[in-house]
């Protein structure tokens, strides 16, 4: 991989990791279409730290009033705490993606795997794609971040759990299943963006650890440091677009873009024009 081909993957996984269109789907299809070599889960998965850094970078104060909330809501036994709502919904929502990574481990990381065909990342990026315009249609838009609990934290964590398979997303598996609970659109996209962070970033460290175990050389790290850099300042900028974009218009053009990107790389894979 050269310096340019990681800088591209991130800008790639900067833009599509918070966007409901699939970060993993986007890293494994553009690198096709360019000629370049498949960058493999352990990268893909490395650079996301990137936009975990951009999470922390956009929502520190957030964050930091969360875990103030929920140690002095704790301290007073007061469960039905707002901060301590949110604390406990996301850890819930954590565990059923940390599970079933656990059970597929072996599946995920074979980079020539069944979960990395271009017919299931464009396949579920079409399933996906109208199963948020169901959520549009059906939901709501009543709910904030205020009437956040232990049970939103589950089925949401549970539309987490299926961004494991490429094209499904993590932001637009979990934003589906905020708005179905019928919250607004940016308050469904905050919980999302914080849902994410423990999962993401475990992932990311995990095959971080994974390939300095098995011996990463300096050119290497290089081109880690570049898409790092590079994912964390778009992502940032891309949290920002997109919350104020979800204030005043429906998430309905990505649907639109779901549809055509699923489209498109199916018939591209059946044609034998991308591999």
């Amino acid at each position: 991989m050269s310096v340019i081909e990681a800088a591209v993957l991130g800008i790639v996984q900067g833009l599509t990791e918070f966007l409901p269109i699939s970060s993993s789907a986007h890293l494994r299809v553009v690198p096709a279409l360019l000629g370049w070599q498949d960058p493999g889960a352990a990268f893909s998965a490395v650079i996301q730290l990137g936009s975990v850094c951009a999470v922390f970078s956009y929502f520190w104060r957030d964050i930091i009033s969360i875990l103030n909330g929920a140690m002095a809501g704790l301290k007073k036994r007061d469960l039905e705490d707002k901060d301590v709502r949110m604390a406990g919904a996301i850890f819930i929502g954590t565990v059923p993606v940390c599970a079933l990574a656990f059970v597929l481990m072996k599946i995920l990381e074979q980079e020539n795997g069944p979960l990395r065909s271009l017919y299931v990342v464009g396949g579920a990026s079409i399933v996906m794609g109208l199963l948020l315009l169901v959520a549009e249609m059906l939901g709501k838009r009543k709910r904030t971040l205020d009437n956040v609990g232990a049970q939103d934290g589950l089925l949401v964590g549970l539309g987490q759990a299926l961004a494991l398979i490429p094209g499904c997303s993590r932001s637009g598996s979990t934003l589906t299943v905020a708005l179905l609970l019928n919250m607004k659109r940016e308050d469904a996209a905050r919980f999302s963006f914080l849902l994410g962070l423990p999962a993401i970033t475990l992932a990311g460290l995990h095959e971080l650890k994974h390939l300095i175990g098995a011996g990463i050389n300096s050119g290497a790290m290089t081109d880690l440091v570049v898409g790092l850099v590079v994912s964390t300042v778009v992502s940032y900028l891309a949290i920002a677009w997109l919350l104020k974009f979800l204030k005043t218009r429906s998430t309905v053009v990505f649907v639109a873009y779901r549809l055509l990107f699923g489209i498109i790389v199916v018939v591209l894979a059946a044609t034998n024009v991308i591999h």
